[in-house]
């Protein structure tokens, strides 16, 4: 779990919404995009194999 406070800085890449956690996956709500977290660190690369399916 990431702290909180740290938390709320993080936003998407993509579309600049604030990015909420989901076990250990950052979620977008605004596109739809998932981010891992791997050993507590946020990956937050915008990568086409993950593009939300519509």
């Amino acid at each position: 779990m990431l702290d909180p406070e740290f938390l709320k800085l993080l936003a998407c890449p993509k579309c600049k919404v604030r990015l909420i956690q989901e076990d250990q996956t950052l979620l977008c709500q605004e596109c739809g995009r998932r981010f891992p977290v791997r050993d507590g660190v946020p990956v937050l690369l915008i990568d086409p194999a993950d593009e939300p399916l519509d």
